[in-house]
């Protein structure tokens, strides 16, 4: 199964999030350490739903990068 990972950067913390996996969600210090620490999340959501015999809730992810032009919407707010 192929999931995707999603690191963002906050307050000195790497978060890594699997939007497939609703609530699938860890952090490290560095990038390194937030990927397997997700992983190990991930190793753990889907032993729990194992375990409860309950169907995996893997959502599809739909990507798309957009461009937003700062200046038109700096100048929007003035």
């Amino acid at each position: 199964m192929k999931l995707k990972i999603i690191i963002t950067y906050e307050d000195g913390w790497y978060i890594s999030s699997c939007p497939n996996l609703p609530g699938c969600h860890s952090q490290g210090r560095t990038t390194k350490e937030a990927f397997a620490n997700i992983e190990d999340a991930i190793k753990g959501y889907i032993a729990s739903y194992v375990k409860h015999k309950e169907p995996l809730p893997v959502q599809p992810f739909i990507e798309k990068q957009i461009e937003v032009k700062y200046d038109s919407i700096s100048a929007s707010i003035r």
